[in-house]
C-alpha cells in the first residue's frame, strides 16, 4: 500500500495539513496503517529503538504525503523539508529520542530529498491513540506543480 492509498484523515477537527506563505504545515502524524495504528505502546516500556524507527518512518511518509495533496491542491510542488518535530512517547528514563527520529529523517529525504530539515525529538507521556510516535513537517514549496 502506497502512502497515496492510505491519505492521512483527521482524526479530529483539524486539517492534516496547510499551505500558508509557500509552506506546507501538516499536522502530527501517528504510524497508521490501513486506518489503522501501525503499533502502540511507549519506548522504553516495552518497545526499543528497532520497533519505534520504522514507526517513526511510517509517520514521517504519511506527514509528507499530508503536505504533497496540500501542496498539489495549491498548484504547487514540494521543494525540502525545512522542520520536522518527532513526539516520542517514552518512559521518564528513556534517552535515545533521537535515534528513533532519525528513522523519520530517513523517510523525509528519501521522499524529498534536499537538505536534511531541522528536527525536534521530544519526549512525551502519551500520544493520541496510544501512539508510540508522532511526526508533524513544515516543507518549503516551489509552483507549480
Amino acid at each position: 500500500m502506497s502512502a497515496a492509498d492510505d491519505a492521512p484523515v483527521p482524526q479530529g477537527d483539524y486539517a492534516s495539513a496547510r499551505v500558508h506563505a509557500g509552506l506546507v504545515h501538516t499536522a502530527g502524524m501517528t504510524p497508521r496503517a490501513g486506518g489503522a495504528m501501525a503499533a502502540t505502546g511507549v519506548l522504553g516500556a516495552g518497545l526499543d529503538v528497532a520497533d519505534a524507527r520504522p514507526l517513526a518512518a511510517l509517520a514521517a511518509r504519511r506527514a509528507v504525503e499530508a503536505g504533497r495533496q496540500a501542496a498539489v491542491a495549491a498548484g504547487l510542488r514540494l521543494a525540502s523539508a525545512v522542520s520536522m518535530t518527532v513526539y516520542v512517547a517514552a518512559t521518564a528514563d528513556f534517552t535515545r529520542h533521537s535515534q528513533v527520529a532519525d528513522g523519520a529523517s530517513e523517510a523525509v529525504l528519501a521522499l524529498v530529498g534536499g537538505p536534511p530539515p531541522v528536527r525536534a525529538a521530544v519526549g512525551v507521556t502519551g500520544l493520541p491513540s496510544g501512539a508510540p510516535v508522532e511526526v508533524s513537517l513544515v516543507l518549503a514549496t516551489a509552483g507549480p506543480h
